[in-house]
C-alpha cells in the first residue's frame, strides 16, 4: 500500500500541488490501480510465448515497382492554373491573391 510520503513524492515528480484530502484520494486510487495490476502476477503465463504484438504484423503495402506514369501534359491537363510545367497554387497565408 502506498504511503502518504510516496504520494507526496509522486506529487513532486508531477509538479502538482495537492491538498491533504486530494493526497488521500489519490493514495486510495493509486492503491486500487496497483492492486489490480498485481493480479496479473497471479496469471500463469509459462505457456505463452513472448511477443511484440498480439496480432500478426504484415506489410500491407504493395511492392514499389517503377512503371510508366502520366506525361507532364496529361498531369497538367485539368489544372485550372499552370505555368512552366508546374501547378500554380494561390498563396493561402498572407500572400497576394
Amino acid at each position: 500500500m502506498l504511503s502518504v510520503e510516496e504520494v507526496i513524492h509522486i506529487e513532486r515528480l508531477a509538479r502538482l500541488k495537492l491538498t491533504d484530502k486530494e493526497r488521500e484520494m489519490y493514495r486510495s486510487q493509486l492503491n486500487d490501480v496497483l492492486n489490480y495490476a498485481a493480479k496479473l502476477d497471479e496469471i500463469d503465463t509459462s505457456n505463452v510465448p513472448p511477443m511484440y504484438h498480439i496480432l500478426p504484423v504484415t506489410n500491407v503495402l504493395r511492392e514499389d515497382i517503377p512503371q510508366n506514369n502520366f506525361s507532364l501534359e496529361d498531369a497538367l491537363s485539368n489544372a485550372p492554373l499552370k505555368e512552366g510545367g508546374f501547378f500554380v497554387i494561390p498563396p493561402i497565408l498572407g500572400g497576394e491573391e
